[in-house]
């Protein structure tokens, strides 16, 4: 099956005269199911309806928007795969110099709020059409949130965007019925009960009887704990069996987002990684540079979606939700069987994942009929009695892989749930993970060790993970192989004070580590992390919450965590010093760093 048309004498070599849609996109078209846009399009296609895809046009010429004319049913605009304020800046709001969904990794082919800037030229060109907008940017910005680029309250980007219609969460399901509804004639203005989208109103008629009102834009704007009420409301109705609609008032306009579409079943998406994708980024676009994003996933396998980890920092509740959904193992050996035809393939699968790649069936029964827990996470503080610990069915498909002709070795590379693996009784996939998936380093997210801090980011406790640690070097030692565990750290996350960090650091020195790359908190949008960072309270206790937000002490704590790079002697001594903990500075082996010349300690003794 070809690529979809990105140029208008492709369009027309395809037989196309007017497209049904448009698809505006911020990134690089990928022809590949780990990109929203190439699904979307192509279950459109599914669908018999034509798509053209209209990948980083230039902003400043309004008139490029208008390579395939004005489509007959409407425009679909995302950003593309991420936010396109995390895709330009750093944590520290310095803008990035690569952007690797882009040709050549060149900077600045897509604008800043991609989504409004897109939207708002849409609806200059063509005043009365349809504009729907998808993907991660639109998804985490339904509804007022914080935005910690312009350090405010912003409202929902539907507002700002001008844009008719929002879809949040994996949109397969709600573009099918809408694209349906605008060929059976239903205007716009009447596309008011899709599940799985946002719409703005100014009648009340359109809002359901049973809907939650939350505070008004206004009320979050101004207070805080109003603030995370509201977070709290939208964070308990995530789920498709138990949300209800939510209501949040701006000025005189009505946002209204309607509960989550269903759960796609194991056929449905199935489905989805069937369609005739090229698994290619477009040739003409691959000439202009190449496309950077591809290289670790065009040999990569998605078994499932959805997370019930409830990282606090981490956004997946909100977008995809706690509910999982997987693949069966004979739909990923097909798709194997699609990379070992591909003239670049090397026999490595480099990853067989998802959100959390040992997360394959839903994480107890009652969620079939009574959704996930409003209250209750499934792992944090302890493991729900209720849970269910089973990676048999995952242990299959990676069975199945490591037997097919052509693969030499099947990876897994996503996200390890540590404490899902060690609350298994049975440790068999332990086992052959470490033993056949490990590409010399396993990469696992202890985050950090001090009690309060973990518990902020809903992680397990230090011990659990030091009991993952002996048993991994356990198992490689038995096979007589030579792997290391490579820990994800993270510094600065809300609860984290310097003696949290400087904690940290003596566990660092302690297990012989040397992290290379540390990632500071970013508050990226509708997380619970951010609100925490935002209002300086826990939304879910309205409690106090220590938060490091000048960048001279996140950079303290950063420095903290690689303590053995020279170049961060001078922070680190600061925030020791600081602390009072010149037992860690000196010669003995407990100390972190060394002594500065001539210095004295605070009994006025040379050290």
């Amino acid at each position: 099956m070809p690529f979809l048309p990105i140029t208008k004498q492709e369009m027309l070599l395809s037989g196309i005269q007017i497209p049904d849609f448009v698809f505006v996109s911020g990134d690089a078209y990928c022809d590949h199911p780990s990109f929203g846009v190439a699904i979307i399009t192509r279950i459109l296609e599914r669908h018999g309806y034509t798509v053209c895809i209209l990948s980083q046009p230039d902003v400043f010429k309004e008139e490029s928007f208008l390579e395939f004319g004005k489509p007959r049913l409407g425009w679909l605009i995302s950003s593309g795969n991420i936010d396109s304020m995390v895709n330009h800046y750093t944590v520290s709001k310095r803008r990035r110099k690569v952007d690797f969904y882009t040709p050549g990794s060149i900077m600045g082919k897509r604008p800043d709020r991609a989504l409004i800037r897109y939207s708002n030229i849409v609806r200059k060109i063509d005043p009365t059409s349809t504009i729907i907008l998808g993907g991660i940017e639109a998804s985490l910005r339904r509804m007022g949130h914080y935005d910690y680029w312009d350090d405010t309250y912003r409202k929902s980007v539907l507002i700002d965007s001008k844009a008719d219609l929002l879809v949040y969460g994996m949109g397969e399901k709600a573009i099918v019925e809408i694209a349906d509804s605008l060929e059976a004639g239903i205007s716009k203005q009447d596309l008011i009960y899709v599940r799985g989208t946002v719409f703005s109103t100014i009648n009340q008629d359109y809002i359901s009887e049973d809907s939650i009102i939350l505070p008004t834009y206004e009320e979050v704007h101004k207070d805080k704990m109003k603030a995370n009420q509201s977070y709290m409301i939208q964070y308990t109705n995530t789920d498709p069996i138990t949300s209800k609609q939510l209501v949040e008032k701006v000025n005189d306009i009505y946002v209204v987002q309607n509960p989550p579409q269903p759960v796609l079943t194991e056929f449905e998406l199935d489905e989805v990684y069937q369609l005739p994708y090229m698994r290619e980024a477009h040739p003409e676009l691959e000439k202009q540079g190449h496309i950077k994003a591809m290289d670790e996933i065009k040999f990569s396998l998605t078994v499932n979606r959805g997370c019930f980890g409830g990282c606090s920092f981490c956004a997946l509740t909100m977008h995809q939700g706690r509910m999982m959904t997987s693949r069966s193992k004979e739909s990923v050996i097909e798709e194997a069987k699609l990379l070992t035809a591909d003239k670049d393939f090397k026999g490595y699968i480099h990853d067989v994942g998802g959100p959390t790649a040992n997360f394959y069936h839903k994480s107890c029964l009652k969620q079939e009929e009574h959704g996930v827990c409003k209250t209750k996470q499934c792992l944090h503080p302890n493991p729900c009695k209720s849970l269910i610990v089973d990676h048999v069915d995952y242990l299959e498909i990676l069975r199945g892989l490591r037997e097919l002709d052509g693969i030499k070795k099947v990876f897994v590379r996503s996200g390890i749930r540590y404490d899902y693996v060690m609350y298994d009784k049975d440790d068999t996939f332990f086992r052959e993970l470490v033993e056949h998936h490990v590409s010399g380093q396993l990469k696992v997210a202890p985050e950090h060790v001090s009690p309060r801090v973990l518990d902020k980011m809903g992680k397990p406790s230090r011990k659990l993970y030091d009991r993952f640690v002996e048993k991994f070097y356990q198992i490689t030692k038995e096979i007589n192989k030579e792997q290391y565990l490579v820990p994800y750290l993270m510094s600065s996350h809300p609860g984290s004070s310097i003696e949290d960090a400087i904690l940290l650091a003596e566990y660092i020195r302690d297990m012989g580590y040397n992290p290379e790359q540390v990632q500071d908190f970013y508050p990226t949008p509708m997380t619970l992390s951010t609100m925490m960072y935002y209002t300086g309270m826990d939304p879910r206790t309205n409690e106090s919450v220590y938060v490091a937000k000048s960048q001279h002490e996140k950079a303290l704590q950063r420095a903290l965590i690689q303590y053995r790079n020279p170049k961060n002697y001078d922070l680190v001594y600061e925030a020791l010093v600081g602390a009072k903990r010149f037992d860690l500075i000196g010669n003995e082996p407990n100390c972190l760093i060394r002594p500065k010349q001539n210095t004295r300690n605070a009994h006025g003794k040379a050290y």
